[in-house]
């Protein structure tokens, strides 16, 4: 069971993942469908209202609902793939935030069905990212359960030819996650102009999510991308 937040958690909950999405915008991983999610409570979340401007969004435009998209707070409604966010929630107890983004570099890839590959350190506490075998939206229960079975115990999930769905066990960790997800996927789209990209072993892996995988590192990160964020 997930810690059930207070008001004054929550309305800071609120302030965080507006700034989540100011920054996956401003950094052109997520556009003006993209939407991400804090758990609050075993069967609520924080979501991005559907028709709020991702580059402006603040906390007034984040509204609170349950599993079922049913509104309990804000003065919109959520997004239509609301089903991704519940879906992989009830799915996955460990997860407390979502990006869902269509960054270019990584939807490519899904394109045409090139694997990603663990060609920086950084991009390879993702790997392997498993890809959903559609380009249909998450919108219906249905789908929800397929994206979650694909997702498994995995950080990222690709869908193909749409994007990519992150998970954290807090929103620093889904943003970060995110990003490094994109930052991969460019590097390796641009090292394949050259020639077959070096992959990371599976040791040397292990070593960079020994090091690398840990709040601290994320927070340093998530603070880097913060900085730049024009209010």
């Amino acid at each position: 069971m997930i810690h059930a937040m207070t008001t004054h958690e929550i309305d800071a909950a609120k302030a965080q993942l507006a700034l989540c999405i100011r920054m996956l915008e401003q950094q052109g991983t997520l556009d003006y469908n993209g939407h991400c999610s804090i758990r609050i409570a075993d069967d609520r979340l924080l979501i991005n209202e559907g028709t709020a401007q991702r580059s402006t969004i603040t906390a007034q435009d984040i509204c609170t609902i349950d599993l079922s998209g049913q509104v309990i707070e804000g003065r919109g409604k959520p997004p239509l793939e609301f089903h991704l966010h519940s879906g992989l929630y009830r799915a996955r107890t460990d997860v407390g935030a979502i990006v869902h983004a269509h960054p270019r570099w990584s939807t490519y890839l899904t394109m045409t069905a090139t694997p990603y590959l663990p060609v920086f350190a950084q991009g390879s506490l993702l790997y392997p990212v498993p890809v959903l075998d559609t380009p249909n939206s998450i919108n219906t229960p249905d789908m929800a359960d397929q994206l979650a079975q694909t997702l498994g115990d995995r950080p990222a999930v690709l869908m193909k030819s749409h994007g990519a769905a992150v998970v954290g066990n807090d929103i620093i960790a889904a943003f970060v996650l995110a990003t490094y997800l994109e930052e991969n996927a460019e590097r390796q789209f641009m090292a394949q102009q050259l020639g077959a990209p070096y992959a990371f072993t599976t040791e040397e892996m292990a070593a960079c999510r020994a090091k690398l995988f840990n709040p601290t590192l994320f927070q340093r990160t998530w603070d880097h991308f913060a900085a730049k964020v024009v209010a």
